[in-house]
This record gives structure tokens, sequence and C-alpha cells, in this order.
């Protein structure tokens, strides 16, 4: 592996000019196919094997016409105090908003509060239902003008008008946290590097790889049927390992050229070491990434492809045109240890400095002092930081969990004031009677079961399709829609179906966004140990093959664990409990969203992969080599924790950027994220991996003997670029090396 990446970087080198052409006409090609790509139109959102899904499927086909994905909106109107809605001149302002409403091209139907009992008992808030024969995200603009006209007009009169509902669904909308977070990265990357030029590399590739990437999902966006969210993890997964990844090749080039090295060479040793552990990092974050298939979630499925997909361009631009760019900066990129003038660089001050032992070099020394302390103390803090995450509970965002700027939260507000908070969250029951003899005596039964639950506010009669064998049925809970009180009522009505179903032969379905939530999060649930399993096993083969050994594969893997654990508790604290919350802008404190657990592991493995491999090939390298294993691992930090800390602060800037995002899927996502990385980078792999190798010793790196025979050698230490140094006597036949 490291001598073919050697060549590889020296090729680049030498063939700078046809490598960057190659990259920027990708480029290019990426960027002119996005921006005449067809809009991406309407996304499906589909979790196949549940019960939820197959009565959204069953009405599609008993209900033709009837929209079942169709998005909805509801106009919620409320009189000023000391008035009713009944009141002459608030019910004729309600029948023009309804009349103007169903005059739109996309509407299906309007139904008018004072026909359909959609008045609070007290008469001070009333609601229209509009329905609409496509989904949110593919209504036209022109739909969603009029909506909001209409409410406008109503509002003008003296009510207060908000709609609710997805019909304004919109997309994610990003703040200036991206922006300050590349100028974090921007700044990290200027003091680690010492100069604007090697700073500049890792940013340009990063963005290169980046608008390749996230051009090209847009370009198959509509053909694959990939949501905004794709992108948005595309771009902030593809951002990070993109200028990681850089960082690492360009600082083992400046740490080659301090050696002595030409710049072609220190090109070529710089991706054949480097860029060995570059490929395994991104090996590790491509299969947690394309693991989250095994949940069969499509939507799940498309997002962890496109973004590993991201992640591939990432690497290959980091082995391919880094050296292409190095060649180009010639000497503007400086040793290891010299700065730009501007810095500080050429001055005494600067000399003594280089001279002493790095912060790396002097923490890891005081660790291999004092193993068993920073063990138990960075086990016990994140074990403390851990403990919020075992009262986790999931669920997917709705209208509460939305601004209280927002006229969708408004709305929300109005509608639990007048009608219960179980209003925003209604049921759907769908009576399959097509087996029985008597389906309206079915579905009588399935109504007359239901109001006598607990939790129930209201039934509905059935409404039959018109080959009368089936019925949906509406039912109103008492609780809201994301409380553990509503998931047990859906889990109680679908106990209830299987002895309705022995009575009548009539299958009971229950339906609706609230089930289809609870589904997903309970799919979610169960997929996470099987998606652990493979993820963490196949990496665990991979690092074993890295690595040559049992029990650092093991190390790193269980240290992974509890840095996620204890990202997971940062994440119930501030969005579940509220700590903090404030300072970050979550206005609505709830469940935590039913992907994040399994996307957390998937992504921060990958991630935690990375400073693993990229740290621990050092030691490993220092201990073939020849070096005790206390000193192996004071080796490993003096040359590779510097670049891990900025690798890990750029990191986390960059997922902090989307914490101001408008959508709080993204929000969560990106906080997160950072938390998890600063708890791996900066308390696993700074304490708890040298710690646990210095008590370890030379066992942390046994491998039986047969185990060693079948592994295939990588040479990620760069063994075999040694073997290059013996034959520098022999310029002919290095040149022969070099030309192959």
């Amino acid at each position: 592996m490291a001598t073919f990446l050697y060549k590889v970087g020296r090729l680049a080198f030498r063939r700078r000019h046809f490598v960057a052409l190659i990259w920027i006409a990708l480029l290019t090609l990426a960027g002119v196919g996005a921006a005449n790509a067809p809009a991406a139109g309407s996304t499906s959102f589909s979790i196949p094997g549940t019960e939820a899904q197959k009565a959204f499927d069953l009405l599609d086909q008993r209900f033709p016409g009837s929209s079942s994905n169709g998005a909805t909106a509801r106009v919620v109107f409320k009189a000023p105090s000391g008035e009713k809605m009944t009141d002459a001149g608030n019910k004729a302002t309600v029948e023009k908003t309804v009349k103007e409403l169903a005059d739109g091209s996309e509407v299906v139907s309007v139904t008018d509060p004072f026909t359909t009992n959609a008045v609070s008992k007290d008469g001070t808030v009333a609601y229209a239902s509009v329905k609409y024969d496509v989904a949110g995200v593919a209504l036209k603009d022109s739909s969603k003008n009029a909506l909001e006209d209409t409410a406008t007009e109503a509002r003008a009169t003296g009510l207060t008008v908000d709609v609710g509902g997805d019909a304004l669904q919109a997309a994610a909308e990003m703040g200036v946290g991206e922006i300050i977070g590349i100028a974090l990265a921007a700044v990290v990357l200027l003091i680690t590097l010492g100069s604007l030029v090697s700073a500049g590399l890792p940013l340009l590739t990063a963005i290169i790889g980046v608008g390749i990437g996230v051009s090209t999902i847009t370009v198959l966006a509509k053909a694959l049927d990939l949501g905004s969210t794709t992108s948005t993890l595309a771009l902030m997964i593809g951002l990070a390992v993109g200028i990681d990844y850089a960082l690492f090749i360009v600082s083992r080039y400046r740490a080659e050229l301090a050696e002595g090295r030409e710049r072609e060479e220190a090109a070529g040793r710089a991706v054949g070491t480097a860029g060995s552990a570059v490929v395994f990092a991104g090996l590790t974050v491509v299969i947690a990434l394309a693991g989250l298939s095994v949940v069969n979630v499509p939507m799940l499925t498309k997002m962890g492809l496109a973004a590993a997909g991201t992640v591939v361009v990432a690497v290959l631009i980091a082995l391919t045109m880094i050296p292409a760019l190095l060649g180009y900066a010639g000497r503007r990129i400086r040793p290891t240890g010299e700065k730009a003038t501007w810095l500080g660089g050429g001055s005494a001050k600067e000399a003594a400095k280089a001279a002493r032992p790095n912060m790396g070099t002097r923490w890891a020394s005081f660790v291999v002092r004092r193993p068993v302390a920073v063990l138990v103390l960075s086990v016990l803090g994140l074990g403390a930081i851990a403990l919020p995450a075992s009262q986790l509970q999931l669920g997917l965002p709705d209208d509460s969990s939305q601004p209280t700027s927002t006229t969708q939260r408004r709305a929300y507000d109005l509608l639990a004031e007048g009608f219960g908070p179980g209003f925003n969250g209604p049921l759907m029951i769908v009576v399959d009677a097509r087996n029985s003899d008597a389906p309206k005596a079915a579905a009588t039964a399935v109504t007359d079961r239901i109001k006598t639950l607990d939790d129930v506010v209201s039934v509905s009669p059935a409404a039959f399709n018109k080959a009368g064998d089936t019925a949906t049925i509406t039912v109103v809970p008492d609780s809201k829609p994301s409380s553990v009180t509503t998931e047990d009522l859906v889990h109680t009505i679908r106990d209830e179906g299987a002895g309705i179903k022995a009575d009548t032969d009539a299958q009971v379905l229950v339906t609706g966004t609230t089930a289809m939530n609870i589904d997903f999060s309970q799919k979610l649930n169960d997929a996470l140990i099987p998606y652990l399993a493979l993820v963490v096993g196949l990496a665990f083969l991979l690092l074993i093959v890295v690595f040559r050994s049992i029990l650092v594969p093991l190390k790193a893997a269980l240290g992974f664990l509890l840095s996620v654990l204890a990202s997971l508790g940062a994440v119930v604290a501030v969005f579940q409990w509220g700590w903090l919350s404030g300072l970050i802008g979550v206005e609505e404190t709830g469940p935590i969203m039913s992907m994040m657990p399994i996307f957390l592991v998937g992504v921060v493995f990958g991630l935690a992969m990375d400073y693993e491999v990229f740290l621990v090939t050092r030691m490993r390298e220092a201990y073939v080599h020849g070096e005790k294993p206390s000193q192996a691992v004071v080796t490993g930090f003096k040359h590779g924790a510097r670049v891990v800390t900025a690798a890990a602060v750029i990191m986390m800037a960059v997922f902090a950027g989307f914490i101001t995002s408008s959508e709080s899927m993204v929000k969560m996502i990106g906080f997160g994220l950072a938390i998890a990385v600063f708890f791996d980078a900066f308390v696993v792999r700074m304490a708890i991996v040298p710690a646990v190798l210095a008590l370890l010793g030379k066992r942390a790196w046994w491998l039986p003997k047969w185990l060693d025979r079948v592994l295939p050698n990588v040479d990620v230490e760069g063994e075999g670029l040694r073997k290059l140094d013996a034959k520098d006597s022999d310029p002919d036949e290095d040149r022969e090396l070099v030309r192959a």
C-alpha cells in the first residue's frame, strides 16, 4: 500500500498540470450538470415493513385519487378577545377564506369549519383543512403564496390567523454559522501549518471535493428521489473529512521536508505514509455511512450512500490533487518548525522553541507516567456525561419543535389551546373489511372498542370507500403527538385489532403521521444493534489488518462506544432536558430525533477512526522501527498530536456551524457530531488511548502467528519505503522503481 501510494504521490507531483486539469474538469462538469438539472420535486418518505406504511399503501389502492401522501394545511382562526368565531362578521371572513382557498389549482378539498364541527367548544378557535394533490416539497410557489396571501387577508379583519401542516414546508435555511466554521478552520490551518499557502491547500481541495459531491447529488436528485437533507449531510461530512485528510498529508509533507528530502520525494513519502492512513480512515467512514442501508429506510440509505460517495471523492483528491498542488506551491510550503516571517518565522525565539519538546510530547510523557489516573478520570468523566442517555426518548420533530416566530408553531399552539394537545396528532384507523361478511358491522365494532380506551378524546364515524370494503376512522388522543401516552395508545389499538380480526375477519391498521413516527422510531431502535455489530465488526477487521494487533482495534472500538454514549447524553441534556438550550437556539425541548442515535453511531464511528488510524499508525511505525512501546506512544504524539488536534478543532468548527440551521434535525445533528468529535478526539484518543497502550506495553501489538501469516501486509507504517532508502546508492535501480 505505502509503496503504491508513494508512486501515486510522485506521479501526481510531476504531472500536476494533468491532475489539476482532471479535477477542474470534473468540477466544471458537475457544476454545469447541477445548474441544468431538473427540479428534484417530491421526496417520498416510506418505511417498508411497518404497519403505518402498509396502511398508507392500502389507502392508495382502495381510495384512488385520495392523495394520502399529499400536502395538508390547517388554517387556524382565533376570534378577538370577547368575540366568538360564530359571530356574523367572523363567520363571513372564514367562509370567504374557504372559498378562496378552494380555487387553488393543486387543491383537492377544503373543509368549512362550520359544517364539519371544527369549532372549539368555547367558540374562540376554528380551523379549515386544505388538502393538496402533491407533497409539500413539490407544491408550486403559486400555491404556497396563495395560501399565505389568503391568510394575510383574513388576518386584516382582526382575526388571529396562522397556517399549520406541511404545505408551507421549505428547505432548511442555513445561517452564518457555516461561514464562521470555515473561517475558524482557516485560522486553525494557518496556525498549524505556518503559512497562507499551506493553510489554503486543504481548504481549496475540500471545497472542490464538496463541490463535485454536492453537484452530483443535485444532478441525481430527481432520478433518485433525494431530499435537501441529503445534500446537507454530504456537505457537512465532505467538508470536514476533506479538510482533515488534506491536512494529514500536507503535515507529513512538511515533516519529510524537515528531514532534508527533495520536494518530489517528500510528496511521494507523504502520500505513501499519511496517505495510507487516509485510505483506511476513509474506508471506515464509507463503511459506517453505507452501512446505514441495513436499516431498510430508503431515505436513510440514500443519505448514507450520497455522503459516502462524497467521502470517496475527498480521499481521491487528497491522494492526487494535494501532491499536485504541492508541486505548484514549491518553496512556499515550509518544512515543519518553520513559519512565515510575518508569523514569527526565522527568529531566534522560534528556533529555541523548536528545540524544546512540543506539547504533544509533554502530554504523552505525562500520560505514560500516570496511565491509571488518566484512564480512570477519563472513563469516569465520560461515564457521568453519558448518564442522561439512559433517559433517551425518541420521536420525529413536528410543528411543536418549530421556533415560536413561525406561523406553523403558532397554528400548532392555537389548535392545542382550542381542541386539546392530541388534536395536532390524530390517528387514522384503516379497517380492511374485504374478507368480512359484514364490513359496516366490523367498522362499528372498531369504533365502539376504541371509544372505551383511555386517552381517547373523540372517534369519528367510519368513512367507507366506493367499494364499501375499506373504512377510515379518525381518533383524537388526549395527549400530544410526541408523548409516551400517545405511543401507548397506538400499541393498545393494534392489540385490540387482533381480537377484532378474530371476531369479524376485518383487519385493523393504525397509520397517520403520529403512527408513522412511532413505527419509524421503533424500526430504528430494532436496527441499532445489528447496525452497530456490522459497522464495528467490519471496521474491527479492517483495523486488525492496519495495526496487525487484536487489542488495539478492540480498544479503539470500546473507546468509540464510550464517546458515542457521552455525546448522546449531551444531546439528551440539551435538546430533551433543555440544559443550556438557549445558547444554541433550541426554543422547544422534546424527544430526540429518531434517527439521531443510529446516525450518530455511523458518522462518529467513521470520523473517530480517522484520528485512531492517523495517531496510532505513527505509534505503530515507531514501534516497528525499534522503539520501546512507551517511547513509541510518545513518538506518535510528537508527530501526530498537533495535527490530530487541529483536525478535530476544524471538524468541530464545521459541524458546529450547522447548529445555526433553521431545521431542528440539522441543528441537532450538527451539535451531536461536534460534541462527539470533542469527546472522541480530546478524551478518548488523546487520553484513554495512550493510557491503555502504556499499560499494555508490548501486549498491545500482539497478534497470533497464524493470523499474522493469513493477513495481507498493507504496510501502512511505510516499511516498504525504508527499503527505498537502502537502494539510494544504486541510481539505476531507483529510477526503475520510480518509473514503475
